[in-house]
């Protein structure tokens, strides 16, 4: 091709990609605090958050690492940062528990015999830093975290406000927040005992009484070849709560699986379409979380 073709063709892409940018909804210059605002907004506001004193989740998880591909759970959690988190794999039970201040942990342990043990040190301090129910933005000031802006990304096609976060336990979290719907898409936190950080990506929001809630959280590192996911199936908000499930668990306690009630207005269940829906009969995390309440991160 001579060189006159490659100059106009080189003049036509540039002229498509300056059009392309052109039509592009402008992202907005706005500090720190005013993406926090509007991003308060986006999730249903902040005196409607104030209102949920307690939240469960039920669905499943998939996870190349589990011994099934797909295992139900329920995480529940209650202001201002206690969380239960269970799972079921082949009729054995995982269940992490944090009362706000301390963590135990049943797993299988040595002859299929069911074990408890205290988070370590730096669990503790990943669990602290979850944030509770609606996570690290809203309210942030009362929590005692603050909120910086180091920029504008690119996250999956989106364009993203890149946030740094410092929570009161003293991590640092990154966080972005989708320049059009003002939703958190993603979040960067260090693991307990791992120096890589834990990558949360929080999909397919649906509203629950007015509240915006991720109904798929995926979790991994960056060497992590597939993540983990998280399906919701049924969100509750405020349902009946027993202080029990939130001391430290006994190795053959009654499974909090049982949480029964019915959904509340506007809340899906596995029937309404959720992908994954009754795959398994799920966070965090997540973060979690998550998150967004809970993290799925907090299983493994």
């Amino acid at each position: 091709m001579r060189a006159s073709s490659l100059a106009a063709l080189a003049a036509l892409l540039a002229a498509g990609a300056w059009a392309t940018n052109r039509d592009a909804p402008p992202v907005p210059e706005l500090t720190a605090a005013q993406i926090v605002e509007h991003h308060v907004a986006a999730r249903g506001g902040l005196e409607a958050w104030r209102k949920v004193q307690a939240m469960a989740w039920t669905g499943h998880l998939e996870s190349i690492h589990a011994p099934v591909p797909v295992m139900p759970f329920l995480l529940l959690q209650q202001r201002p940062n206690k969380d239960r988190f269970e799972v079921n794999a082949l009729g054995e039970r995982t269940v992490r528990v944090f009362d706000g201040t301390r963590g135990w942990k049943v797993q299988p342990g040595q002859q299929g015999r069911a074990e408890v043990k205290p988070f370590s040190a730096d669990e503790v301090t990943f669990a602290r830093g979850a944030q509770g129910i609606d996570g690290p933005l809203l309210d942030y000031q009362a929590k005692g975290n603050t909120v910086s802006l180091e920029g504008l990304d690119e996250i999956e096609g989106r364009k993203a406000y890149r946030l740094a976060v410092r929570v009161a336990s003293g991590e640092t979290d990154r966080l972005w927040i989708d320049a059009q719907s003002f939703l958190e898409i993603r979040r960067d936190r260090s693991a307990a005992g791992n120096r890589r950080p834990v990558s949360i990506f929080y999909r397919d929001y649906r509203p629950v009484e007015g509240l915006q809630i991720p109904f798929a959280i995926e979790t991994g590192t960056s060497t992590q070849a597939k993540p983990d996911r998280m399906v919701i199936e049924r969100v509750l908000l405020n349902p009946p709560v027993d202080e029990q499930a939130f001391v430290r668990p006994r190795t053959h306690g009654r499974s909090a699986m049982a949480l029964e009630g019915p959904p509340r207005q506007g809340a899906p269940s596995a029937s309404a379409g959720t992908p994954g829906a009754g795959a398994a009969g799920s966070s965090p995390v997540a973060p979690m979380a998550s998150p967004a309440p809970g993290s799925p991160a907090q299983v493994h």
